[in-house]
């Protein structure tokens, strides 16, 4: 993961690490999305369930397609029926807009 962030008009911006309160005010427009860690290791993740095998890795491959395209890849546990999903922005040592943005897209998947 690059430390900094490409913009639309491809200029790039560093990435930086959010304010705890930044933190607290972006959960709320993230259902189900819940902080884990601390520290440089803090990150939200969330687990996302399906009827079988066959639909998790559908979603897990959706997941690496949104990570490639953002170039943010998160962390992912994946079981017969479920996906755990973990964002953290590893060179900022917290969360970043990245991780949030990331998020959101991947929620949007199953919307």
């Amino acid at each position: 993961m690059s430390s900094m962030l490409k913009k639309k008009d491809g200029s790039k911006t560093p990435r930086r690490a959010l304010t705890p309160t930044e933190v607290v005010s972006r959960m709320g427009s993230l259902p189900g999305w819940q902080l884990a860690g601390d520290g440089p290791d803090v990150a939200i993740e969330k687990t996302f369930t399906f009827a079988n095998y066959y639909e998790t890795i559908s979603f897990v491959n959706a997941v690496a397609f949104v990570a490639h395209a953002q170039d943010h890849h998160p962390d992912l546990s994946v079981h017969y029926n479920r996906c755990v999903v973990r964002f953290n922005t590893h060179d900022v040592k917290g969360l970043s807009t990245s991780d949030f943005e990331c998020a959101a897209l991947v929620d949007g998947l199953l919307a």
